[in-house]
């Protein structure tokens, strides 16, 4: 039987930035948000209503509506893949200009976890989602893991794209061994260059790539007052349902809308009390970063 509406989860999804480009000849020099289709289907599947949080400010913004309100609205967010986040985000200096990443995308998804984080809902990060809720939280990353890790495999390959595999290897006993029980190690999807390289402190690491043992799934620890916090390297939502190729999404979509529902019947107080929790207090540096570009 089809859920009323009512009853169905109310899923945020992070936008993908398509910044302003005077060369551009479909809305010229205008910003663009958007998200991929495959995630939203993906969230979908399980019933999920799924909403686009766009970022509130910029040289067009008009009207009162928060980051915040949305937080207070929805039941959880996923954290979008998509451009590599800027080292400066976490302390350092491009090594390359192709590896600056998105800095103005960077403080509106910093943002955007404070305010779920504040409001104790559940957050869920896909590849570059990943990488910015660990930088979020105090961890670093390699900005390339082919030019800075010992013996890295090849993460990304521009021509095979999203038909790039390796395998993980689950860490006994965590979350995600429960989740699939009997499986030590499974094969991945794999579209990134960047990846973890210090862990966040309160995180730990469910899976690791192999053989050169770069964190592809991450948690926070379940401690009390503590909501729910995971995400993946690989995309889930780009397995092809009913394929045996890679390891099957069902399980990390169910765990992450579990955590959404519990939240939504019994919601956890908010984390105002604690402020500086996420890097660089991003929401107080949204609105003048975003219109000084």
């Amino acid at each position: 039987m089809s859920q009323t509406v009512s009853g169905r989860l109310k899923i945020g999804l992070s936008a993908c930035f398509s910044h302003a480009d005077p060369a551009r000849s479909l809305f010229t020099n205008k910003t663009l948000q958007y998200v991929e289709q495959s995630i939203t289907h993906w969230l979908m599947s399980a019933g999920a209503m799924v909403v686009m949080v766009p970022c509130p400010t910029g040289e067009t913004a008009r009207g009162d509506t928060k980051l915040s309100h949305y937080a207070e609205w929805l039941d959880g967010v996923v954290m979008h893949g998509g451009a590599d986040v800027w080292p400066g985000s976490y302390g350092e200096v491009p090594l390359k200009d192709a590896w600056v990443g998105d800095r103005i995308r960077d403080l509106y998804d910093l943002a955007l976890v404070e305010a779920f984080e504040q409001a104790g809902k559940p957050i869920f990060g896909v590849c570059r989602g990943l990488q910015l809720i660990n930088v979020a939280f105090g961890g670093t990353l390699y900005q390339d893991i082919e030019a800075q890790h010992p013996d890295g495999l090849r993460h990304r390959d521009p021509v095979t794209y999203d038909q790039n595999f390796h395998e993980v290897g689950i860490t006994p006993g965590s979350r995600l061994s429960k989740l699939y029980p009997g499986i030590d190690t499974a094969r991945v999807n794999s579209i990134h260059h960047q990846g973890v390289k210090d862990l966040a402190p309160g995180f730990e690491v469910e899976a690791w790539s192999l053989p050169d043992r770069v964190p592809e799934a991450i948690r926070r620890r379940p401690e009390r007052g503590r909501s729910y916090i995971a995400a993946t390297q690989w995309h889930p939502e780009f397995h092809k349902f009913g394929s045996t190729d890679t390891v099957d999404d069902t399980a990390i979509l169910q765990d992450f809308l579990w955590a959404c529902a519990t939240a939504k019947v019994s919601p956890r107080s908010t984390l105002r009390s604690a402020p500086g929790r996420i890097r660089n207090r991003a929401a107080r540096m949204l609105k003048q970063a975003l219109l000084m570009r």
